[in-house]
Parts: structure tokens; C-alpha cells; sequence
């Protein structure tokens, strides 16, 4: 990872116009190749980024990210205060708590619960960025990746969204679509996953463990 502290400008070329002006930025560029820029008041969430794959074209003064559409980051420097660089290794992911756990056994048991006509071909499937819950097919043989969760909150589409990029570029894969499975999906997540052609699945955890309800209910 490579971490520079900047005074820079920040354009964005692309399906739309963003620009940021001149200010102190963190630019990070990640192993997969993505590029983003943060600012100071925000927990996680960038002011602008450049997912992979794409191209980090490097001048004196100013930096083009280009991805494979012909979008374009444009990056002015003005002053750079620190530039360092990392190596990180490939994270072990997120540990799943017993409920996390215990939904993804379940759901591989049960690959129809996602789908009709899904089969799995395997549990914990690795990438060079972690493992993906759950690999399968679909009825017309196409390949699922499945991200399952206890709570389904935007970090959980972002993750999908990272192994996605990540598996379409291999040919004996793709195309490899995206199911985001939780017992609750939250409205910011759900509108991020469907923008990027994720599909979200409500799974029943009680349900699932062979636990019917006896009291009745209007819905």
C-alpha cells in the first residue's frame, strides 16, 4: 500500500463531473490497484476513488487514473508532504461471528435458499484478497459469488464488490455475478448493491434451522 499526504486538486472525468479544490489530502493506492483520496473528517469513506482495474499514469506534478470504461481521476499536486509505501500481505478477512458462521453452513447446505436452481460448488472460495462465503452456480450454470452476512450493511456490498472486480478478470470464471445474503438488509445497502448489479437476498435464520414460529402474525 502506498500512502502520500498531499496538497492537491482533485477532477474526476467521467459519466459525470466531480472536482475537489485545492486542499490536504490522503492519496492511497492499494495492491489491486485502486486509487483514492481522503480527507480528515469522515471514518471510512473517500471523497473520490478509482476502483480496479485501472492505470496509474504518473507526471511531475500531477497523476491520471484511467480505467478500463476511459474514466478519468486527475490528480494536481502541489506539494507533497510524505510518500511511503507498504507491504501489507493478504489479509485474513473479517472472522465471522457464530451466527455468520452458522448462516453460511446453512446456506450451503441449502444453495436453493439464493436462488432457484443454485448449486454449490464450494465454501470459502480463496481469492488473492481474501475468501469469498460461498461459490456457486446458478440454473443456467452461471457463476454466484456470495457474500453472507449477519447484518447487511454497506462494507459487506463494498467487500462483494471488491471480490467481484477481482473474479471477472479470470476467464475460467466470468462473468461472476453477486448475491448479497443477510437476515437483515439495510436501505443504504440495498440501493448500493442493486446500483451495481448485486442481488440481495432477506434469508430466514430460524426458518433455515428448521425453527417454524408458533405465534401468528398479520404479514
Amino acid at each position: 500500500m502506498r500512502l502520500v499526504i498531499a496538497k492537491c486538486s482533485v477532477d474526476y472525468v467521467g459519466r459525470l463531473s466531480a472536482h475537489l479544490p485545492l486542499a490536504t489530502r490522503l492519496l492511497m493506492v492499494k495492491a489491486d490497484g485502486s486509487v483514492s483520496i481522503h480527507a480528515d473528517d469522515r471514518a471510512y469513506k473517500p471523497l473520490n476513488w478509482m476502483s480496479p482495474p485501472c492505470r496509474l499514469e504518473e507526471a511531475p506534478g500531477v497523476w491520471r487514473v484511467v480505467n478500463k470504461a476511459g474514466e478519468e481521476l486527475r490528480i494536481t499536486l502541489e506539494e507533497v508532504f510524505q510518500d511511503t509505501s507498504y507491504e501489507l500481505g493478504v489479509d485474513p478477512g473479517l472472522r465471522k461471528d457464530g451466527v455468520e458462521a452458522h448462516l453460511q453452513e446453512l446456506l450451503a447446505a441449502n444453495p436453493e435458499t439464493l436462488g432457484e436452481g443454485f448449486t454449490l460448488v464450494r465454501r470459502e472460495y480463496m481469492t488473492a484478497i481474501g475468501p469469498v462465503d460461498l461459490l456457486c452456480r446458478d440454473a443456467n450454470a452461471g457463476a454466484v459469488a456470495v457474500e453472507v452476512k449477519r447484518r447487511g450493511e454497506i462494507d459487506g456490498v463494498e467487500q462483494l464488490t471488491r471480490y467481484l472486480e477481482l473474479m471477472n478478470r479470470d476467464p475460467l470464471l466470468a462473468p461472476v455475478s453477486g448475491v448479497f445474503a443477510a437476515q437483515e438488509i439495510k436501505p443504504q445497502a440495498r440501493v448500493l448493491a442493486t446500483d451495481r448489479g448485486i442481488r440481495c437476498v432477506v434469508v430466514d435464520y430460524d426458518r433455515l434451522r428448521g425453527i417454524v414460529r408458533d405465534e401468528l402474525t398479520l404479514f
